[in-house]
């Protein structure tokens, strides 16, 4: 498809002349399938499934080394009681705690995120994106969760925002050689508006390189929902169909429960099947979900629920 990023009036005619999403039908679909039952082995399986989908995030002004350290041994042995709970996929940190959180981890296979590009507003020049980003990835981080230009994409400077995403995934390249670190690029959602909005920003980013699209940072009122994730899973369904290059998706912020987290497997099973019901093409950002998961994973094997004091204050 180059020919369609190969201007921006291509770009611009290409994006706008994408169906037009059908809001009460998205809305009505998400609802559905949240109604879906998931009941005794099916549940245990989609709850260690979740925990190993989980991007375990600390992403506050307060971060100290020792709460990344305790963040990765929580990420790396979620329950102490229990070696067989899965480990988290990742743990996500801003760019100064990259190194913290790498040593941390070692060879434990739990990977490190890092939002880099000024998250979680984005409001700073093109270089010191760049900069941000090629600083976490030598420090070690495995993946790049960046934020786009929201105020770009919302003037219609398609092509700008495109050229950034690609900016910065070429910063995802390591200098030694080795392969890139995996580049996350979220729209946030809540402040694109409509969902025609979400399905033209899902394709832009997947043609200028993303790895996995994301919904949202967390910091703002609206983030994942049930309908924008479904629309980003539709257009990485289609996307697939038509360039034959598959993408991941991450929902991010308000998943904060078990039940929440098995209806969203149940949407990605149902809308792409078994090829994206993998750590590898879905995740989970969230810094609560996975203390619920862990309640009711105990919960289904002793028959006693444990409570929050089960589980650590993170």
């Amino acid at each position: 498809m180059s020919d369609v990023t190969a201007s921006d009036s291509a770009l611009r005619r290409f994006l706008h002349g994408l169906p037009g999403v059908d809001a009460v039908g998205l809305e009505g679909r998400a609802a559905s399938l949240g109604t879906r039952s998931v009941k005794t082995t099916a549940k245990a399986y989609a709850i260690d499934l979740a925990i190993s989908m989980i991007d375990l995030t600390t992403l506050e002004g307060a971060d100290t080394r020792g709460k990344v350290r305790a963040l990765c041994a929580k990420g790396v042995r979620p329950d102490p009681t229990d070696r067989t709970t899965p480990q988290v996929a990742a743990i996500c940190v801003y760019p100064d705690m990259v190194a913290t959180a790498k040593e941390a981890l070692g060879d434990s296979g739990v990977h490190v995120a890092s939002v880099a590009t000024a998250f979680p507003a984005g409001r700073v020049a093109r270089g010191v994106k760049l900069a941000d980003t090629a600083d976490a990835v030598a420090a070690g981080a495995d993946e790049i969760d960046m934020v786009i230009d929201r105020g770009a994409f919302l003037s219609g400077r398609y092509m700008d925002v495109f050229e950034e995403i690609r900016a910065v995934k070429e910063a995802c390249a390591r200098p030694d050689g080795e392969s890139a670190a995996h580049l996350k690029v979220i729209f946030e959602n809540g402040e694109l508006a409509t969902y025609d909005n979400i399905r033209r920003c899902s394709w832009l980013a997947m043609l200028a390189g993303a790895d996995f699209i994301k919904t949202s940072t967390g910091k703002v009122a609206v983030n994942a929902t049930p309908a924008n994730t479904l629309l980003m899973l539709e257009a990485v369904r289609d996307f697939r169909a038509a360039v034959g290059v598959q993408v991941g998706v991450k929902p991010a912020g308000g998943i904060r429960t078990s039940k929440d987290a098995v209806k969203y497997l149940v949407m990605v099973n149902e809308t792409l099947g078994d090829d994206w019901l993998s750590p590898d093409w879905f995740r989970f950002g969230a810094s609560s979900l996975l203390n619920d998961l862990l309640m009711q994973r105990q919960k289904l094997s002793t028959g006693r629920y444990s409570g929050p004091d089960y589980v650590t204050v993170d």
